[in-house]
């Protein structure tokens, strides 16, 4: 028969008929519109044929005209399996409570493991990750990305150089790289204290060896500062020379400003859509709004459904729809050179270390070409200029000579 998932849909049931007129009751059945298929003789007597459920009660009339008894051997389809389901729900309400029980816990955090950190580096992980979110007993579905929870942790706890973020199954483990210190040498071979860059002297501090220039000092690359040779000409002292020395250096920057900028920033409106994924198939469960907006920015995350340790081909999606506007940014010619002053300080702090300090700062030059204008900027930094020189013999030879010389 065609269409047979429509039969099974709506339900049929397979009718023994036996007694004289059978083949009668079936034309009389056919005439009356009622649908019979898969006729079947049995016997010389009998036959057996199916036909749709809908269409039982109308046998009562085709039966008063045929001596025949009808019997009813077999029920099939949606409607007969839904009768046994209700029998049967009791175990179908447990089997649904199981399974979703498994899937719960399947997608929830039950440990968060920390490798290569110490305790209090530890602690102050661990308070950072409550802090996001993450902790034992929580689904999945309600904490940020790997991506996130990595960036967020290397940012906010110092003490830490890198952290690798890894979700397996439901355990988060976290493999840390803490910031060490590094080390002194314990024994220093003998060495100058160099000028690394041309500078004026500032203030310094000479811990071991002896000064060779002084503060308000000016001093080019290279540079002797302290020598770590002192002492007798034929017979010298070598140390290796400690100190710290700040100089006075000079930068110079280059920078351009739009003054009129266009851009997108968000309004505050938004939606949310929720979706559920079967493969590559994806079905809306909510957040069935119409999206009016004329500008938008979409930004997906998506958890994928697990099973124990195995994922499943399931999937929630959560699409957070977010308006956006453009916006016009137009600048003075004052307002274009503080902004200018302030990127090339974020730029020139790029290149120095932690203890230098900006001291002066100076518009040498600017001009406006094509909408922009352009910045030449000088900067005065104080900062430490030393560089290590290690003490060869050569330099002991050359150092005895100049004092002969100057006696």
């Amino acid at each position: 028969m065609k269409n047979q998932w429509v039969t099974v849909f709506l339900g049929y049931v397979k009718v023994r008929l036996k007694g004289r007129g059978s083949e009668r009751f079936v034309n009389e059945c056919v005439r009356r519109g009622i649908f019979v298929w898969n006729v079947k003789r049995i016997g010389n007597e009998a036959l057996t044929f199916h036909m749709l459920l809908k269409d039982v009660r109308r046998l009562r009339g085709v039966r008063r005209k045929n001596e025949c008894d009808i019997a009813f051997i077999g029920r099939y389809g949606f409607p007969f399996w839904q009768k046994r389901l209700l029998r049967n729900s009791g175990f179908l309400i447990g089997f649904v409570l199981f399974f979703v029980s498994i899937i719960v816990l399947s997608n929830m955090v039950w440990n968060v493991e920390i490798e290569g950190a110490k305790p209090e580096t530890e602690y102050l992980l661990v308070k950072e990750l409550n802090h996001l979110g993450v902790e034992k007993g929580k689904l999945q579905f309600q904490m940020p990305d790997v991506d996130a929870i990595q960036r967020s942790l290397t940012n906010n706890v110092h003490s830490i150089t890198w952290v690798g973020v890894e979700l397996r199954g439901t355990t988060y483990h976290l493999q840390v790289v803490e910031k060490s210190e590094p080390e002194e040498e314990e024994a220093l071979s003998p060495r100058n204290l160099i000028a690394k860059k041309e500078a004026v002297i500032e203030r310094l501090f000479v811990e071991k060896g002896k000064p060779a220039v002084a503060v308000h000092d000016h001093v080019e690359k290279g540079q002797l500062l302290v020598s770590g040779m002192y002492g007798k000409e034929d017979n010298p002292t070598l140390v290796p020379a400690k100190g710290v020395i700040f100089g006075e250096t000079w930068y110079k920057s280059e920078v351009e400003v739009p003054l009129k900028t266009t851009f997108q920033v968000y309004t505050g409106e938004f939606f949310v859509k929720h979706y559920i994924k079967l493969g590559n198939f994806k079905i809306k469960v909510w957040g069935f709004e119409e999206n009016k907006y004329k500008r938008f920015k979409e930004d997906a995350m998506m958890y994928n459904i697990k099973f124990f340790r195995w994922s499943l081909p399931i999937a929630y999606e959560k699409v957070s729809v977010r308006e956006e506007e453009a916006a016009d940014r137009q600048y003075t010619e004052k307002q274009a050179i503080e902004a200018g002053k302030e990127m090339a300080q974020q730029e020139l702090k790029k290149k120095l270390d932690e203890k230098a300090t900006i001291v002066g700062e100076k518009v040498l030059q600017k001009r406006l070409e094509n909408g922009k204008l352009k910045l030449s900027l000088h900067y005065k930094v104080i900062e430490d200029i030393v560089a290590t020189q290690p003490i060869s013999k050569p330099d002991i030879q050359k150092e005895s000579k100049k004092k002969q010389k100057s006696s």
